[in-house]
């Protein structure tokens, strides 16, 4: 009796601690003891994990799995996840415990009482180890057959290739872990969500944040619909602000588990949650942020009126001592005009101190210009809200010193950094204009004579900065002490960074390629023709960079290479790649096995879209040739400089992204050795180098970096355009944000037309369903033949177009990612709409329209 004990606790036991019951179970059995409306349910302890390994002599076949890993070759962490897979399925749960199980599902119920079966880690919703997502729970379970299956399920779920991985870079013992399990009757949930105790938006600890959606909490939980979002004072439980969302999508019961399904369209724009309920949800959370002591993220449910607790964590972008934020707001340095047209592209997180001085060290390698004096003080980029923007004024009052139009320079604009809207006038810096030339004009022969021996320069650099950037790496993780890291810096790793920067420069200066060519293509032979004409890009060896994680995966799948040469040529590419403080795809084990997943729902292999793409070039080629054969040889020249530019261009930026890894590789190597871990990621690289010299000043600085930094990532990305002085939290606030121009002047705009418009990008007339998505993290909700609708694109992204039906994007020109790609692919595109995001639902039937630019809303 007292083993049976050991294995099973009521689901409100006093005695179910930590160890016992893991993270979810300790949280929840704490709110059953205090009386809120948690689901009735049992805790399956870690004894029972722990007697089940014993009883199969698991312990050393895990082991041995598990010691076979090398953690940088994610097929290794497959490998030995689907052995340890194998063990679990096939070993038989020992009696004493099936029949432990078994008693304690009859007494909560019995028959066929449908049940959520979850996983419980011990060591999870810690500050410093995050292990969320990586166990597994199983909803709707009904029968003692599969409540037993689903918890050994749950149990092999410790030993996913994403928890192996985790574990060893984070040096914990393999040998050391185990898992509960918690079985609680299912909520028949008629609607669900999360509910915030402080609102994360502001840091308001005076309002609550309820996120409401129809049926159970899954299609929330995985980004599937975009919830109502309610807001409610804690003391009177009145609604302050409320966000209605079309909610198309829900999560529903079936007979073997869930399923999603269409939400019936006369609740697809009602709200979900009467006042009154929100007002008890807020009550309900108060009550658990007064149980726990500190604001807290609460999983809920409501069926037939009444309101269920699932979960509750401490929200950890809130302390209990807030430490004033600081602003990071350029906008704020005058009058100007700002876009992220381009910048948002190559960085479109919220950038944490280290990586905006990263980039602060970068840009004016990059953009020569912006580091020559008279020129410097009026930021050529700036830091607006945590995110990357480019100051057009400085640019258009440049242009202007030296007599270029505003209608031709508006043209060569757009091309690069997406469009400005007709009426919109783009204020001068305020510089006098012999102030500028006194500038600029010493230093203009410089700066050609260095951009032309940066180009001479580029082949050889391209072909050695892999082996670089690798020999870099071993060195970084060979250091032992601090002051060779920072000679390492300073000899090695700071002068290789700022070439770079020189070479991207290089290769993004050819103004024919760049900026000329296409408007005098669309001249002679029209958008559709001027479009085939510029793609064709990767030919035999001759490849685009943008393309290459898409290719190789073509090739892995094909087998034409295998795994560890895939993650070696592209593990430092993904949708996060400027962000230092994030992962690189490379190091996350899943990551080569959820690509190639997703790529196999593509409704035509890449090989054949880019094959009928280069038919559509040469059809376009002799339609030029048979119309202008006087200008043939001319425009074949420089359609041939045209793609070795862009190639090399893009080109450099993988190698500047494999370089940003190395850079990521530092930080983490001196947050080891002075004993910060990624702390760091909050200093800049010269406190970061202050710090490894002895100097800890700056450490002081890291909780209010770490609060602004998480305010700004709770925010909606920003508009591409912004005039004037942008605070971001009152635009967030705004019902609804103006997702394309924020002109604070209070410039008039042209009436908005019925038909989303942008920049012709892909060639090609198709119509399909609509699907918004906001991160390349959620790309798994993209069904082949849907039309991909996001705020802006980068090569993270383009494993999911071949998916795609067509691509539609806010941020983008016809140089931008999203464009240059869809192009390659034959993929119809239209980018740069501005608020596509705002103006398109997901399920919208719509038509695109590659040629004009244009996205039309079907009836």
């Amino acid at each position: 009796m007292q083993e049976t004990l050991a294995f099973i606790l009521p689901l409100s036991d006093a005695s179910a601690q930590l160890l016992e019951v893991g993270g979810k179970g300790a949280s929840l059995a704490r709110m059953a003891a205090a009386g809120l409306h948690v689901p009735p349910g049992f805790h399956i302890t870690t004894a029972a994990y722990r007697r089940f390994v014993r009883e199969n002599r698991l312990q050393e076949q895990i082991l041995a799995a598990v010691s076979a890993v090398t953690p940088d070759q994610p097929a290794t962490l497959e490998e030995a996840s689907r052995q340890i897979g194998r063990l679990f399925e096939q070993s038989a749960m020992p009696d004493a415990i099936a029949e432990a199980i078994r008693r304690a599902y009859a007494a909560l119920g019995g028959d066929d009482l449908p049940v959520a079966v979850r996983s419980s880690a011990t060591a999870e919703d810690l500050p410093e180890l995050s292990f969320a997502g990586q166990q597994e729970t199983y909803l709707n379970m009904h029968g003692e057959a599969m409540v037993l299956d689903a918890v050994k399920r749950c149990w092999a779920s410790l030993w996913t290739a994403r928890a192996i991985g985790y574990r060893t870079q984070h040096g914990i013992a393999q040998e050391e872990v185990s898992l509960a399990v918690v079985v609680q009757e299912l909520v028949a949930a008629d609607a669900s969500g999360i509910l915030f105790t402080a609102n994360p938006l502001t840091g308001a600890r005076d309002q609550v944040m309820i996120n409401a959606a129809w049926g159970l909490g899954e299609a929330i939980v995985g980004g599937l619909v975009t919830p109502d979002t309610v807001v409610v004072e804690k003391v009177s439980g009145a609604i302050t602000k409320q966000e209605i969302t079309e909610k198309d999508v829900m999560t529903v019961r079936t007979q073997s588990g869930t399923r999603e399904e269409l939400v019936p369209a006369d609740r697809r724009t009602r709200p979900v949650l009467s006042p009154a309920q929100a007002a008890e949800l807020a009550h309900t959370g108060v009550q658990i942020e007064d149980l726990y002591g500190q604001p807290m993220d609460i999983e809920w449910a409501l069926h037939d009126g009444r309101v269920y607790v699932l979960q509750a964590r401490p929200i950890t972008t809130l302390r209990d001592t807030e430490p004033p934020a600081e602003e990071w707001n350029d906008s704020l340095a005058g009058d100007y005009l700002w876009t992220n047209g381009n910048a948002g592209e190559a960085v479109p997180d919220v950038m944490t101190p280290c990586t905006w001085s990263l980039l602060r060290i970068f840009l004016p390698e990059a953009e020569p210009l912006a580091s020559l004096k008279g020129i410097r003080e009026y930021h050529l980029y700036g830091n607006i809200g945590g995110r990357l923007y480019l100051n057009l004024s400085l640019e258009t009052t440049i242009a202007g010193v030296f007599g270029v139009g505003q209608k031709r320079l508006k043209a060569a604009l757009e091309e690069v950094f997406g469009r400005i809207p007709d009426g919109m006038e783009v204020p001068s810096v305020p510089v006098s204009r012999w102030g500028l030339l006194r500038a600029l004009l010493p230093n203009l022969v410089l700066l050609l004579l260095r951009a032309r021996a940066n180009r001479n320069q580029l082949p050889a650099f391209l072909a050695a900065a892999p082996a670089r950037c690798e020999a870099l790496q071993a060195r970084i993780g060979e250091a032992r002490s601090t002051s060779a890291l920072i000679a390492l810096w300073q000899a090695d790793l700071e002068p290789f960074f700022r070439e770079c920067g020189r070479m991207l420069d290089a290769a993004s200066s050819d103004v024919d390629a760049f900026m000329l060519i296409r408007g005098d293509l669309r001249k002679l032979v029209g958008e559709a023709d001027a479009t085939a004409l510029l793609s064709g890009l990767s030919t035999g060896q001759s490849q685009l960079a943008s393309l290459g994680p898409l290719l190789g995966l073509a090739q892995l799948a094909h087998g034409e290479i295998d795994q560890a040469t895939f993650a070696r040529q592209y593990g430092h590419r993904g949708p996060h790649e400027a962000e230092v403080s994030l992962p690189r795809p490379a190091e996350d084990p899943d990551w080569i096995a959820q690509a190639q997943a997703g790529l196999r729902k593509a409704p035509v292999d890449v090989k054949l879209l880019l094959a009928r793409q280069k038919e559509a070039q040469a059809a376009a080629w002799e339609r030029f040739q048979q119309r202008y054969p006087h200008k043939a040889a001319r425009m074949q020249r420089r359609l041939d400089h045209t793609a070795a530019a862009y190639r090399d261009r893009e080109a450099v930026r993988s190698e500047e992204m494999r370089v940003f890894w190395v850079l990521r590789a530092f930080v983490l190597r001196a947050g080891a050795l002075s004993g910060q871990g990624e702390a760091l990621f909050f200093l800049s690289i010269d406190e970061i180098l202050a710090v490894l010299g002895g100097d800890e000043t700056a450490l002081a600085r890291i909780p209010a970096r770490r609060t602004t930094y998480e305010r700004y990532c709770a925010l909606p990305p920003y508009p591409a355009l912004i005039r004037g002085h942008f605070d971001p939290f009152q635009w967030a606030a705004a019902t609804p944000q103006c997702k394309d121009v924020f002109d604070a002047s209070g410039g008039t705009r042209a009436p908005e037309s019925s038909t989303v418009t942008g920049f012709p990008g892909g060639a090609g007339v198709v119509e399909g369903r609509v699907r918004v998505i906001q991160t390349a993290d959620e790309g798994d909700q993209l069904q082949p033949g849907e039309i991909l609708v996001t705020t802006v694109t980068n090569v993270g992204w383009t494993p999911l177009f071949p998916r795609a039906a067509a691509i539609v994007t806010d941020v983008g020109a016809p140089l931008s990612h999203a464009a240059i790609v869809a192009r390659e692919l034959g993929i119809p595109s239209v980018v740069g709409c501005g608020n596509a995001t705002m103006r398109l639902h997901t399920g919208d039937r719509v038509r695109v329209d590659g040629v004009q630019g244009t996205v039309e809303v079907l009836p």
